[in-house]
């Protein structure tokens, strides 16, 4: 039934839309709408459901006479397509930004790295904290895990310089930066560079140790028992490191502990060589006695005082250092135990002028591991 026109009023004005044909009322969208809910329609494929119509056009028409009207209208033009982008919220995250400045003392990373520089401790995930541009640049060429990169506003001056570093594609870890007070409050040094780094110690197993290295005539191996000083403990690693040595264990005795040859000063000191020489940290020393022993490695005992009612101890030009040897450096005081020096396999001592009581533990080691570099250079 054809719509009235519409009734005169104080608020309407008269107008024909009965008068308007079908074809031209049903706009092009609607119609499109139709066409595919007729095409996708179980209740509209068929020819025996093609009465269903509607009513709401000035004329009532047929799903059947759609593809007719729709010919008669222009081409639809194409909608362009827009990208939705969602909207920052509880499941997206904003992205931070790549050089975002840490500013909060709280910060997850800013605790790791208090822990490891100025609390000396490794972390939940065993890095340790390196702290200085020379140590970073060690760090980063041991082949060592990274865990992040720290520097402070005015550290960023050294980032060129680490850059061809930190760029490697393998090199996949954080770099941050804060605030030079923040990274003071967690720096171990008085004067920090403004540039730290995490440091994942790489694993030795002891047994790695007895193998002789390529380009080594046999295994020199020092033992670090009850060296309490890190410096003392960094300076002979950075002196083995030097003069050849192919590896290191640290010790407790039943005196005295080993300082922990990752702690930021015993780092420091070793200028990076405890990062680059294969180290077993916490060996029992008795089992470590006897896996010597089991695999052919001379163990050499040093002494402080000579003991009249045994052989003087050698020379360190006496020795045969091309064997497969272990050093044992005990504590800077009260030297190794008396049971660890007789249960050695040799005794070595410094010969020097009598009014001198001894050298510095780290002072010995040195002699000792030159002499061993010369003959060791030899062969």
């Amino acid at each position: 039934m054809p719509l009235r026109a519409a009734r005169k009023g104080r608020y309407h004005t008269p107008h024909t839309r009965a008068m308007i044909p079908a074809s031209t009322f049903v706009a092009q969208p609607f119609l499109a709408v139709l066409l595919g809910f007729s095409s996708l329609c179980p209740l509209c494929s068929s020819s025996a459901n093609s009465v269903v119509s509607f009513s709401l056009l000035p004329n009532p028409i047929s799903l059947a006479h759609l593809p007719a009207i729709a010919a008669t209208q222009p081409p639809l033009l194409p909608c362009p397509h827009m990208a939705s982008t969602p909207k920052p919220g509880r499941n997206n995250p904003p992205s931070p930004a790549p050089d975002a400045l840490l500013t909060s003392r709280d910060n997850r990373w800013l605790k790791q790295f208090r822990i490891a520089l100025r609390g000396g401790l490794q972390t939940a995930s065993g890095s340790v904290g390196v702290e200085g541009l020379r140590l970073v640049e060690e760090a980063l060429e041991s082949g060592c895990q990274i865990e992040a990169v720290l520097f402070s506003e005015s550290g960023e001056r050294h980032r060129e310089k680490l850059a061809h570093l930190i760029s490697r594609p393998e090199m996949a870890f954080p770099v941050l930066k804060t605030t030079d007070r923040l990274f003071e409050g967690i720096a171990d040094t008085e004067h920090p560079q403004g540039v730290a780094a995490l440091v994942i110690p790489r694993q030795t197993q002891l047994e790695d140790l007895f193998a002789t290295p390529r380009g080594a005539c046999s295994p020199l191996i020092v033992v670090l028992a009850g060296v309490q000083d890190p410096g003392n403990v960094g300076t002979i690693l950075r002196t083995a490191a030097a003069f050849g040595a192919t590896g290191a264990v640290t010790s407790a005795t039943g005196q005295s502990g080993t300082a922990s040859p990752f702690s930021p000063k015993a780092l420091r000191a070793s200028a990076g060589a405890a990062l680059h020489l294969p180290l077993v940290a916490g060996a029992a020393l008795g089992i470590l006695l006897t896996q010597f022993k089991l695999n052919g490695i001379s163990t050499i005992a040093t002494c402080v005082h000579e003991n009249s009612s045994s052989d003087p101890p050698a020379a360190p030009w006496e020795l045969d250092w091309c064997q497969p040897i272990a050093l044992l450096v005990g504590n800077e005081g009260a030297g190794l135990a008396e049971d660890v020096v007789h249960s050695a396999d040799a005794r070595i001592q410094i010969p020097m002028q009598r009014h001198v009581e001894s050298l510095n533990a780290a002072a010995a080691a040195a002699v000792l591991f030159y002499e061993a570099f010369r003959q060791r250079q030899r062969k």
